[in-house]
């Protein structure tokens, strides 16, 4: 079984994206042939600063190593690196039809907000459909938001397939329902662009901050909360606390005396110790990075040999060949 998923460098990485991707993405490298890679082409639909680019790229790097990627049991690399992708994606969309990107979520999503998206963002899921199918890839592990994307990168190539012959291996997702949606600060869906993130790695002052900056209800601390469940301090809690712990405070929280400030407290500690070793860890990559380069590099070889031979495929059955 091989594993493909890809994360991008356009900000700094948040619990959304440890919980939803690389956390997921970490566990499930002991259990196949996992490709996992830095998505920098991806980045350059909403990141346009050249510069911030590369350090970002850099910043992932340590943080998904720092986090527990193996690089003896990944192929860990950079999108960019691969360029036979972005040709591969020229053949996808030349069978995508129009309609099925503007029903993308996604899309659609940016326009409520009032965005302007450029083609990037219209086409996103083309160049994702050939991240996954350029490495014959059998699992995708995704949040939520993203399932859709895979569903469209499966209809492209079993289109791609009927048309030209049987070409590529058709992928399926895997959803870790209960942590691939991870709330942010302000109650949405975590997220860079919603500006409601808690870092994984940062400052500890500034972070204790954002932490306890969660907004709460106007409620009294002795005041009975029935639906503490639903409460966004207790929805964080249960990624990064042990389960008893998590259960405790929900519990205390639920009959009344448990105020809100405190609750926060708690979250931050248990927030902060859950990174603990992975801060360090972090520190002592950030003064390795030859190694660290080292790593991107000989796994873009490894995926670019298999990406040349999968591309081969695809330009002979279409005739390019």
């Amino acid at each position: 079984m091989r594993i493909l998923s890809g994360i991008q460098p356009s900000g700094t990485l948040h619990l959304g994206n440890y919980f939803g991707m690389m956390r997921p993405a970490i566990e499930l490298q002991a259990k196949g042939e996992a490709f996992y890679f830095i998505a920098d082409y991806h980045s350059m639909t909403s990141l346009f600063e050249a510069e911030q680019r590369r350090k970002n790229s850099l910043e992932v790097a340590l943080d998904f190593l720092a986090c527990g990627l193996d690089p003896k049991k990944s192929v860990f690399f950079k999108q960019s690196d691969v360029p036979e992708v972005t040709e591969l994606a020229w053949l996808l969309t030349t069978l995508t039809p129009m309609a099925m990107l503007e029903n993308c979520h996604s899309y659609k999503d940016k326009l409520a907000r009032g965005l302007s998206p450029n083609h990037g963002i219209f086409a996103y899921p083309v160049l994702m459909a050939a991240d996954i199918l350029i490495y014959d890839s059998n699992l995708v592990p995704v949040g939520k938001d993203q399932k859709q994307h895979v569903e469209v990168t499966r209809d492209i190539a079993v289109k791609f397939n009927h048309t030209y012959g049987e070409t590529f291996v058709i992928p399926e997702e895997q959803i870790r329902e209960n942590t691939a949606v991870v709330p942010g600060t302000d109650g949405d869906k975590m997220s860079k662009s919603y500006g409601n993130t808690i870092e994984i790695f940062g400052d500890e002052k500034t972070l204790r901050k954002k932490i306890m900056g969660i907004k709460m209800d106007s409620r009294a601390p002795e005041e009975p909360k029935p639906d503490a469940d639903k409460n966004l301090a207790i929805q964080l809690l249960k990624l990064v606390a042990p389960a008893e712990v998590a259960t405790d405070f929900e519990n205390r929280l639920r009959a009344g005396g448990l105020g809100y400030g405190d609750l926060k407290k708690g979250l931050f500690e248990q927030y902060w110790n859950y990174f603990a070793e992975a801060r360090k860890k972090r520190a002592e990559l950030s003064a390795n990075l030859d190694y660290v380069n080292g790593v991107l590099t000989e796994g873009a070889a490894k995926a670019r040999t298999l990406a040349q031979t999968v591309l081969k495929r695809a330009r002979r059955a279409s005739g390019l060949e």
